[in-house]
């Protein structure tokens, strides 16, 4: 063409963008500005603003939006949402939050693109609390999108109440896609609910890979490892082909049901046979899955081995630390928390993890040169904190904090008529595997796991829940030995079934056991 017009210029970069290759794209825009007399349009901001999404380049981004608001393009709302998607992949909440608020017009997709920013950094609360106000001040219906971010922000706060209202609203709207239903399916796993997450499963009549994907990660997570497999062998069966994030799921479920011959199986057939080149995610379920079994060294001779970014090395490393931690590999221990130290991730819990694991070998003065140097910096473990949710209303239990404690004087009533008649079985309160306290003497030892936050939350659901209906308790740190022998042996005494989500994976207690075969 002798003389492109703004149409042309704009075709060619959306092209290159939709092709997949948004690097093309940015650099012809800048070609098109250099050289061309051609003003750009709304739509090739458009454009470009999603080719800076794609690469999650935000100085490219924010170069750009300075741009347009230079030129007043920013009331533009397919600008506007472009902007809020882009700031939104790049983590930049307040920033995607500022170019919704200063939007003249919004609309259904402008809300959603913000509602699913909220749910995408773990900021549930803010989802809910936007699409609540979407809800009242919006003639629109919320579409399929709004939907999923929503459920999704349900699914990471354990909002089981909330989530089924959202179902309800997906039913009567006829949006129970591929898409909906793999948001679903984690839902109702996350909250605790696996069965019903069966239930929408089996009724999609031609999953894709994501619901099935979903479905494998939730079992998977629920410790029902070889229902897992038998789903991706059921997949494949279908010709369906998986995923990153199908695999993940694969590897997760045989790490946590101790699998460990079919799951480097799995990671060494998965370029060959599915066409999957294994990534640091991959490799850091396996180190994971090693770790738990005690082949301690082989993780640690994987993890040494595998290049990654600083995130990635942060989880594979901390599963190596805390994995050397349960089998006392003292120099593994060593090793991995001084990684994990000169990553700057995570820091307070590291220090925690490493003293846990010099207290358990006595190396009781290093424990206190760990907890001087903590002090000295300022670090602070991450508190321990459960919920449940009663009638849409979710009640916060912070561990040894009784004056936040909801019925306190009941919940501690119920709780020490338990211990007495847990004792009265032979449970031993305050067995120290998978819990280190220093310096602190028996009976102190007592009343700290007694007012461990699940226990706190467990009590108040036995007061609050009918007798028959499940108590669900969410919890933020991983489950400790002592709480879950007490669970199991309580649901044998009071005949209640509970379902505890902690940092991991989740916790069935019935009639005296646990659906993890105290593997976790």
């Amino acid at each position: 063409m002798s003389n492109p017009n703004v149409v042309s210029w704009t075709s060619l970069i959306a092209g290159y963008i939709e092709c997949g290759e948004p690097e093309k794209g940015l650099n012809l825009f800048e070609t098109m500005c250099r050289r061309s007399i051609v003003v750009p349009n709304s739509f090739t901001y458009s454009a470009v603003v999603n080719a800076c999404s794609f690469l999650a380049d935000i100085q490219s981004g924010e170069k750009i939006h300075a741009r347009i608001e230079r030129l007043g393009f920013q009331s533009c709302v397919v600008i506007g949402t472009a902007l809020i998607n882009m700031y939104g992949k790049s983590n930049d909440v307040a920033k995607a939050r500022r170019v919704f608020d200063t939007m003249a017009y919004r609309n259904v997709v402008s809300w959603s693109s913000v509602i699913s920013v909220y749910a995408q950094n773990a900021l549930g609360n803010d989802a809910l609390a936007l699409f609540g106000e979407f809800i009242q001040t919006v003639s629109e219906s919320p579409n399929e999108f709004m939907f999923s971010s929503v459920i999704s922000a349900c699914a990471s706060l354990g909002r089981l109440g909330t989530g089924r209202v959202a179902h309800g609203a997906v039913i009567r709207l006829g949006y129970a896609n591929d898409v909906v239903a793999g948001a679903l399916v984690d839902m109702y796993a996350k909250c605790g609910c696996i069965g019903y997450s069966d239930k929408v499963f089996r009724r999609i009549r031609k999953p894709c890979v994501i619901p099935y994907t979903s479905m494998i990660v939730a079992t998977a997570k629920h410790g029902l490892g070889k229902l897992s497999l038998e789903l991706f062998k059921e997949m494949l069966e279908k010709g369906i082909r998986p995923n990153n994030v199908t695999m993940i799921g694969v590897l997760y479920a045989c790490s946590h049901s101790g699998l460990v011959d079919i799951g480097l199986e799995h990671l060494n057939s998965m370029q060959a046979k599915h066409g999957i080149e294994p990534n640091a995610k991959h490799y850091t379920c396996i180190v994971d899955m090693l770790g738990r079994v005690g082949r301690v060294d082989e993780a640690h001779n994987l993890a040494k081995n595998t290049p990654m970014d600083t995130n990635d090395a942060t989880l594979l490393w901390a599963s190596l630390l805390s994995a050397s931690r349960i089998h006392s590999r003292l120099d593994i221990a060593i090793e991995a928390g001084q990684r994990l130290i000169e990553l700057n991730q995570q820091l307070a819990s590291v220090y925690v993890t490493m003293s846990n694991t010099f207290a358990s070998a006595g190396e009781w003065e290093r424990v206190h040169g760990l907890r001087r140097t903590m002090k000295q910096q300022g670090l602070q473990k991450e508190p321990g904190c459960s919920w449940v949710e009663i009638k849409d209303r979710t009640y916060l239990f912070y561990a040894g904090e009784l004056s936040r404690c909801e019925r306190v004087s009941e919940v501690m009533s119920l709780l020490r008529e338990l211990e007495m008649r847990m004792k009265e079985r032979g449970h031993v309160s305050g067995n120290n595997k998978g819990l280190v306290f220093i310096d602190v003497e028996e009976e102190d030892k007592d009343a700290i796991v007694g007012l461990h936050s699940e226990k706190l939350a467990l009590a108040f659901g036995l007061i609050s829940i009918p007798k028959g209906m499940t108590i669900r308790v969410m919890k933020n740190l991983r489950m400790c030995f002592n709480c879950h022998e007490a669970f199991k042996m309580i649901s044998e005494i009071v005949d209640r079934d509970f379902v505890v989500r902690d940092l991991n994976r989740f916790h069935h207690f019935k009639n005296g056991s646990c659906t993890c075969g105290d593997f976790w």
